[in-house]
């Protein structure tokens, strides 16, 4: 199985989700255009990464849809 190499942790009161790329803490996302720009930051290719592909995304406490606690 291959490593994960994003992570987007749960949405928080504000409706951020703090986002790891290849373990590195990159900030925090208000959307999915957020997670494609610190995807870009770390030197990966968006366009070949599908964020709802599980093998390279992983979303935890809610899917792309979800950015507020109460989603």
């Amino acid at each position: 199985m291959n490593p994960r190499l994003v992570i987007v942790y749960p949405p928080d009161d504000q409706g951020s989700r703090r986002v790891r790329v290849d373990g590195l803490v990159m900030g925090q996302a208000h959307s999915p255009r957020d997670v494609v720009g610190f995807m870009r930051r770390a030197g990966l290719d968006p366009d070949t990464i599908d964020l709802a592909d599980p093998a390279f995304v992983e979303w935890r406490g809610g899917g792309i849809d979800v950015w507020s606690a109460a989603d």
